[in-house]
């Protein structure tokens, strides 16, 4: 199976990384648009994609890039370009430079999704659809999850909350950020409704693996076992 790398401009850190990650793609990353060091990192079959950072660099710069990708005889396609709020008034007109566009602040699982989904559309099959940790394994198209081998039998929300944590692995979330990320702002439970789904995750994922769902005293939670102090 052929590996999907896709162009990424000017760079690849933080959720967009985590995007890759998730979504087992290979990012080949160039710091400027020019297309002579572009052409240097490009695989024989080509790129499978670009995600350009239009919040990161001048947007004109931004847009001709696109342009430039799009008119070369190896077009590039699809192109995800990652913009501010303020410049969404920019795309209009502009909707053949780009193929799907997310606002930021970026969120990992939302860009992973507009990532695959994408790539799938061109006709690249390699994407795959599944995250892994620590003995858990979870499929992001069919919603179903295992753990050392064994299927959970999660809810929607038990699904969408284990998700969410394994997709921001390591980054520690107040509940108040999880109620709004996972649940909706327009929800209008309190902290004890992710209390609750943590503790019944902790017991669907049994003993061995509860402590995957850690408990930052004070804060609330992360997934994962670093020591890092990201706090969201």
């Amino acid at each position: 199976m052929s590996i999907d790398v896709v162009l990424c401009v000017p760079s690849c850190e933080g959720p967009v990384q985590k995007a890759f990650e998730v979504t087992g793609v290979t990012p080949a990353v160039a710091s400027t648009g020019r297309m002579n060091e572009i052409a240097a990192l490009e695989p024989a079959d080509g790129f499978s994609g670009a995600v350009i950072n239009a919040a990161a660099f001048p947007f004109t710069e931004a847009m001709n890039l696109c342009r430039q990708l799009r008119s070369r005889e190896r077009s590039v396609e699809p192109i995800i370009l990652l913009v501010d709020h303020y410049q969404l008034d920019d795309l209009t007109f502009r909707e053949n430079l780009f193929d799907d566009f997310v606002v930021g602040p970026f969120d990992v699982a939302e860009l992973a999704t507009r990532l695959r989904h994408r790539l799938r559309r061109a006709g690249n099959e390699s994407v795959a659809p599944r995250v892994e940790h620590g003995g858990l394994s979870m499929n992001l198209e069919t919603y179903q999850a295992s753990i050392a081998g064994r299927v959970m039998d999660l809810t929607y929300m038990e699904y969408e909350l284990l998700r969410f944590l394994v997709t921001n692995p390591h980054r520690v979330f107040t509940r108040e950020t999880l109620l709004s990320r996972v649940w909706g702002y327009e929800y209008y439970g309190g902290a004890r409704t992710v209390d609750v789904h943590v503790r019944r995750l902790r017991a669907k994922l049994g003993e061995e693996h509860a402590h995957l769902i850690q408990t930052v005293r004070s804060v609330g939670y992360k997934f994962g076992s670093t020591n890092e102090r990201d706090v969201d």
